[in-house]
């Protein structure tokens, strides 16, 4: 292993299966306006592979909001083929991975000082630490790529530094410009309810089977290996899984079998509540469920729109006649809940009421793009409004789109390679 030092950027590296592998970090502010004192560290992994050093870079936008950038343990899929053409940048986002981590454990201020720091890990800031960190590199423009929440930073990124921009991919990623999150989850309850409807056409059984275990948890307290008690409406948001294809199978899976009998008593196997904890814990992630709403926030509070649009489903009111799942929604009474999400409650409702959070896109720029740019949109995203996508896809000079029903959000993990000789002959034509 090396070890080297410019400036403000620290770079180790090693080998890794025929390539070299550079672990970059760079210190940035946590403020770039200025407003705001401090640093934060940000983490980026590099693989070049042999033979291909003086490549250009792309740099990849993880989905999210705050998941770190992916750690393969082999090369494969859509990272593979993108070795074949550049050397490739995974970004660990401000707040996640190896970047200075934020949340229950570093967040110990007071809840106006956790929330003025959560307004700082959005797509602008994200952006802003991308392009640190491109001069850091040497300053060359960079090709990106944006999986869902990585696109809305790309959209973001081309509005405000495209000089920084060779290239532009993005997979299910394709934000509104001006939409609100009320517009946002009107659209995704919809589809939401849609994927349920084919989820238990395909399952018939599970339909009875979650509703015998949401209503054995109104009845009956069961806790969660973490100690809390798993509510009701708690397990309904396994639903989110509904919106990927390597999720759907899954949740069929978790729901096979369920109950067992402990002295005479009906109860929950301790196994199915191990697999129900892991999927719902926020742990590993809790900048998801803290910035989630505030990704649709331009000059306007959310004030918990996802719980407030549900009003308007009565499919997905907790007595309805029929069990419905619900999807990439986070509710309030989950920093309730949740105890990764507990001791940042204040800040959550903070954060909601929040209505000075500055636009994250800009029409005028947009419109006189020049960086090419290819998206891949699928028109039964569940948790990406197709017709939101549509729309910008437009709004973006010279942006051309593959638009499929074949894949679901998860399109880039099941069917990298493909999409991307897709999108890179669509961004060369």
């Amino acid at each position: 292993m090396s070890t080297r030092t410019d400036g403000p950027l620290v770079t180790e590296s090693h080998r890794v299966d025929g390539h070299d592998v550079h672990e970059h970090v760079l210190t940035v502010p946590l403020d770039h306006s200025g407003s705001l004192p401090g640093t934060l560290e940000v983490f980026a992994r590099e693989y070049v592979r042999d033979g291909r050093r003086d490549a250009p870079r792309l740099v990849f936008f993880q989905g999210g909001p705050g998941n770190p950038s992916p750690r393969p343990d082999v090369v494969g899929g859509w990272l593979d083929r993108a070795l074949e053409e550049f050397r490739v940048v995974l970004l660990d986002q401000r707040g996640t991975g190896r970047s200075t981590p934020l949340d229950r454990q570093s967040l110990t201020g007071p809840p106006a000082e956790q929330a003025a720091l959560l307004r700082h890990v959005r797509a602008d800031s994200i952006v802003d630490d991308a392009e640190l960190l491109r001069v850091a590199l040497g300053g060359d423009t960079w090709a990106a790529l944006g999986q869902s929440y990585g696109g809305f930073c790309l959209t973001t990124y081309l509005s405000r530094a495209p000089q920084g921009l060779r290239e532009v991919f993005i997979t299910a990623g394709l934000p509104g410009l001006d939409t609100t999150a009320d517009d946002v989850y009107r659209r995704t309850y919809a589809q939401t309810a849609r994927r349920n409807a084919e989820f238990f056409a395909r399952y018939p059984r599970d339909l009875a089977v979650a509703q015998r275990v949401a209503d054995h948890l109104e009845a009956v307290e069961e806790d969660l290996a973490t100690g809390e008690r798993l509510s009701a409406r708690r397990f309904r948001t396994l639903g989110a899984a509904l919106g990927t294809v390597s999720g759907f199978d899954a949740l069929h899976f978790a729901l096979e079998d369920p109950f067992t009998t402990v002295r005479g008593e009906t109860r929950l196997r301790e196994r199915f509540l191990l697999d129900v904890g892991r999927r719902l814990s926020f742990a590993p992630h809790p900048l998801y469920a803290l910035v989630h709403e505030s990704i649709y926030a331009q000059g306007a509070a959310t004030d918990w729109a996802a719980e407030r649009v549900r009003g308007e489903f009565a499919e997905f009111a907790l007595d309805a006649p029929r069990f419905r799942f619900t999807g990439e929604h986070v509710y309030p009474w989950q920093f309730e809940e949740d105890p990764a999400l507990v001791p940042l409650r204040e800040a959550a409702h903070l954060l909601a009421a929040d209505a000075t959070l500055p636009p994250l896109y800009d029409a005028d720029v947009l419109a006189q793009n020049t960086v090419p740019v290819a998206a891949a949109v699928y028109v039964d995203d569940m948790f990406v409004p197709y017709e939101f996508s549509a729309a910008t896809a437009r709004a973006i000079a010279g942006a051309r789109t593959f638009v499929t029903n074949e894949y679901q959000h998860d399109g880039l993990r099941m069917d990298g390679r493909r999409l991307l000789d897709v999108l890179f002959d669509l961004a060369r034509r």
